[in-house]
């Protein structure tokens, strides 16, 4: 048998549940309860009324009452999962844990996304001594949580205790698994092993698991890869064999003071969104070779030596008006270039370090990678990435971008008929981002 259905129950019926509804929202149990009574004695199968004078016995201690109210309550109604949460503190409160247990697994079964019972079965697997059955439980609680809820001040205790269960079951997992994979990991070496110790490190919350998300032009089939391994790329040695050359050019542009310009310049009208504290100031300053597709003549003649060595050993992507595209890159002293994500994984970004002080570093998507001057560093600029330079003095590196080394000659081709007929599609003055 279920609860009459609100259409069902006479006008006097649903004005009593409102007004009930209307106390408790009061902090007016007594009167909130005399409705839930009033509605009961013309209907005993009512549910919310079931429920709610049920909680209200719950609240007085007379457990007795509120089981009995309860019981009724999830035996009528089709949507017992309230019902069954207060059953289960009522277990709880006469120290019964494992029907207590029971109770908020059926209302768990009732409101799959209810976060509020998880955080109840987690606490309750807890005082069973079933630590490893309250950090799943805990995890579940949180993941169903909205986001507002994990930063409100008064949520900040049952957050943390969630994160402090969690965090020492996944230590724990990872312990075990170490020893249980012992035997399997041997004879592996550092980068045969990689990609498994990533997984590790997800399962076990070290590590984040990252995807790539192109603002532009996302390309399917393509892995989200942070960063690539230059010594799989045979062009590599001889770009990395220029490195004093392109030093020596970049010096001179120091030296002579060469003016760089703000690489954020954001058009009039457009909001500046996260690099508003970078926008229009040198604090990331930028000195281009090639923008756009186009060379910039009176810049580049005073780097042949870099653009020469560009050109004769990097795969840069080519787009009519659009690509390739080279340039210095400056973070002045205390800069940090927030998270963010880039056009198009049809191509990589590189990094050739050429100073770089103490305290820099560049972060793609859970990694975190340190420059070494001379060292190419290929990424994949669509995953979330940032950069900063903490120290006091100037970090440069000279930026370019090359080919997904996945594409074929063909998409290489297609892609870049593609961006140029966005171009034409959306016109000349079309703000297309990095794309």
């Amino acid at each position: 048998m279920t609860s009459p259905q609100p259409a069902a129950l006479s006008d006097a019926l649903k004005a009593l549940l409102e007004q009930a509804s209307a106390w408790s929202r009061q902090n007016q149990p007594e009167r909130a309860a005399d409705c839930w009574r009033r509605v009961l004695e013309q209907s005993p199968d009512v549910a919310p009324a079931l429920s709610g004078l049920g909680s209200y016995y719950l609240s007085r201690g007379e457990l007795g009452e509120a089981q009995r109210l309860l019981l009724r309550a999830v035996t009528v109604s089709d949507q017992p999962a309230m019902a069954y949460a207060n059953l289960s503190r009522v277990h709880s409160a006469r120290g019964d844990l494992p029907q207590a247990l029971e109770a908020i697994k059926q209302a768990i079964q009732a409101e799959p996304a209810a976060w509020g019972a998880h955080a109840e079965k987690a606490r309750l697997l807890q005082q069973l001594g079933r630590e490893r059955e309250a950090a799943t439980a805990w995890s579940a609680a949180m993941a169903y949580m909205p986001p507002a809820f994990t930063q409100a001040p008064h949520m900040q205790a049952l957050v943390n205790e969630a994160k402090a269960a969690i965090a020492a079951n996944q230590a724990q997992l990872r312990e075990f698994m170490l020893d249980h994979l012992h035997g399997a990991l041997e004879g592996g070496s550092r980068r045969e092993l990689e990609r498994f110790d990533h997984c590790l490190d997800i399962l076990t919350g070290r590590r984040t698991f990252v995807t790539a998300r192109p603002l532009m032009l996302p390309f399917p089939r393509l892995p989200a890869i942070p960063f690539f391994h230059r010594e799989d790329y045979d062009w590599v040695p001889g770009l990395e064999a220029a490195f004093p050359d392109i030093l020596a050019e970049l010096e001179t542009l120091l030296a002579q003071q060469h003016a760089f310009e703000p690489y954020v310049q954001t058009p009039a009208g457009e909001p500046m969104g996260q690099f508003a504290a970078l926008d229009r100031k040198l604090d990331w300053g930028a000195y281009f070779l090639w923008r756009n597709g186009q060379r910039i003549d009176h810049q580049a003649d005073l780097c042949l030596r870099t653009e020469a060595a560009l050109f004769a050993h990097a795969p840069l992507n080519r787009v009519p008006n659009r690509a390739p595209v080279a340039f210095f890159s400056a973070l002045k002293p205390g800069t940090h270039i927030p998270p963010h994500n880039g056009a198009t994984n049809t191509r990589l970004t590189v990094h050739l370090p050429l100073i770089i002080p103490p305290d820099c570093g560049l972060r793609v998507g859970g990694e975190t990678h340190v420059w070494k001057p001379g060292e190419l560093v290929l990424f994949d600029d669509t995953i979330q990435h940032e950069a900063w330079n903490f120290s006091d003095q100037l970090r440069v590196v000279l930026i370019f971008d090359i080919w997904h080394p996945m594409l074929t000659d063909l998409e290489k081709r297609l892609v870049a008929h593609t961006v140029e007929g966005i171009m034409a599609y959306y016109g000349e003055g079309a703000d297309l981002g990095e794309l």
